[in-house]
């Protein structure tokens, strides 16, 4: 994860909170929309998270392949983006 670990885990510490936040919401029988936006507001961060650790692993982990000059590596760790981002499109 590189120098980001600890900002990308208090990230998802709080989107945790904010999905417990949503089912507390349910439990008490809350206004559906002021649901369904609380749940926006989670998938929103989620994406964000999402596109740190992306960032995180071009700045890394991409980056070391290419420097290495292996081009099985490389080859590899362009595949592992192309299998990612066939499963968004999906």
């Amino acid at each position: 994860m590189g120098k980001h670990k600890v900002d990308i885990v208090n990230r998802l510490k709080r989107i945790e909170g904010q999905v417990r936040g949503v089912a507390q919401m349910v439990s008490d029988d809350r206004y559906c929309i002021d649901i369904l936006h609380q749940v926006q507001a989670v998938k929103a961060a989620l994406v964000k998270a999402e596109s740190e650790i992306l960032k995180d692993h071009a700045a890394c982990c991409v980056a070391e392949a290419i420097a290495s000059g292996d081009a099985t590596e490389q080859r590899a760790k362009f595949s592992e983006l192309i299998d990612l981002f066939e499963k968004v499109r999906r």
